[in-house]
């Protein structure tokens, strides 16, 4: 399963792992499929660490997921902060995941058993390398803005399953 996030910086190619996470895909895949991510914008970004979007607010303190405000976490032990280009969910704490998510610039292992790794990217690591080279401000807010303009489903395993 995968989906493009089109970016103004260039497109990112991510496989959604439905088959070892599927609540957070399905939340994942539901919110690209209804447009919540179309627009907003990544409002973290910090190198060699992470870039974190998902919010419909464009605030950081913003989103829902499509189980009402939270869900659960689905930590799985062989889905590892071990590399470039993974997503994982961004929370407040355990349990508390609603729209948005980081993509990791480095391996972060003490984030493994903490956030939700649901997807990678497998195209795009010259738009990855863009973005994280945009310039921040001292709250680590990209000074040029960075938007997720809209995200193509290519294959979605979870909404044919569920009609």
């Amino acid at each position: 399963m995968s989906v493009t996030l089109h970016t103004n910086l260039g497109d990112l190619k991510v496989e959604v792992f439905c088959d070892l996470v599927p609540r957070t895909a399905k939340n994942f895949l539901a919110l690209c499929a209804s447009g919540a991510y179309n627009n907003t914008i990544f409002h973290r970004n910090i190198k060699k660490f992470i870039i974190q979007g998902g919010d419909p607010t464009n605030t950081g303190k913003g989103g829902q997921s499509i189980y009402g405000k939270y869900f659960d976490d689905e930590i799985v032990d062989v889905l590892r902060h071990d590399q470039r280009g993974l997503l994982s969910m961004a929370t407040r704490g355990p349990n508390t995941n609603a729209s948005q998510f980081f993509i990791i610039y480095d391996k972060q292992p003490h984030l493994d058993s903490v956030n939700t790794v649901f997807a990678r990217v497998i195209y795009g690591f010259d738009t990855l390398d863009r973005m994280e080279k945009i310039p921040v401000d001292g709250r680590d807010r990209p000074i040029h803005e960075i938007k997720l303009q809209s995200v193509t489903i290519h294959a979605n395993p979870i909404a044919e399953s569920d009609s």
